[in-house]
């Protein structure tokens, strides 16, 4: 049953009740209480530039990256040990969200909207949404951002502008993560690249209870700049992602 939601009450419907392919509702809107109720419940929103309505989600299966699960190949080891890139966390959201927004090849438009991007980033300034930011000679080579509740976090979307950039902004996540006993990153939907990092289905109920259990957990607010100080380097992302 596909439900529309009125923006006068923040509300939505159990997650059980998405049609199959995840789509619950439609309507609502995209104030940080409507986005922070909507990850509480396992939903997210994911609609086109072209769509009056905003379209609210919930698959099943769920694609689930699990910190302690992940892979590195060999070949990006030896690219981050080069040292070619540096990296930093909400150093530059705004630019990372609007990085991400950008249409891929073969894509004329962009699910990132403006108006997208504006709720995310008075996320941010909650302390909710958080970026990760690869930069390479001083230019932003590459970087993913998303929001973090309890001891999870749902990532939203990532970006590179220079090779294996976006991959190095996901360990680095991912490395953090750990250090924070995060229980699982939520990726949402399948795509090749997480899955060759680890990434895994897990059925929706199985989702939904871990993420109640995350939610018991304070969440992380505030800026995470710290959390990389100055000389970070790879080998230590490496050693602290325990491969």
């Amino acid at each position: 049953m596909l439900y529309y939601l009125d923006k006068e009450v923040i509300w939505f419907p159990p997650v059980h009740e998405a049609i199959e392919d995840g789509l619950l509702a439609f309507g609502g809107d995209l104030t940080p209480q409507w986005l922070l109720e909507a990850y509480s419940r396992g939903i997210f929103p994911w609609f086109n530039s072209d769509m009056s309505e905003i379209l609210w989600w919930s698959p099943d299966p769920r694609f689930v990256l699990f910190p302690h699960e992940l892979k590195i190949h060999r070949s990006l080891k030896q690219i981050m040990k080069k040292k070619i890139f540096t990296v930093s966390m909400d150093a530059a959201f705004q630019q990372v969200i609007a990085a991400c927004a950008m249409p891929r090849k073969k894509e004329s438009g962009t699910w990132i909207t403006a108006r997208m991007q504006k709720a995310y980033t008075q996320l941010h300034t909650m302390g909710f949404a958080h970026s990760v930011e690869v930069w390479n000679n001083g230019s932003l080579a590459g970087g993913l951002y998303g929001v973090s509740l309890g001891n999870a976090f749902f990532g939203e979307s990532m970006f590179t502008n220079v090779d294996n950039a976006s991959k190095i902004a996901l360990v680095t996540l991912i490395a953090v993560a750990r250090r924070l006993g995060f229980a699982f990153i939520d990726c949402q939907v399948y795509t090749d690249n997480l899955k060759r990092f680890g990434a895994r289905f897990i059925e929706r109920d199985e989702f939904i209870k871990l993420l109640n259990a995350s939610l018991t957990h304070s969440t992380h607010k505030g800026a995470w700049s710290m959390l990389i100080q100055d000389g970070y380097d790879y080998l230590q992302c490496l050693n602290e992602a325990g491969v």
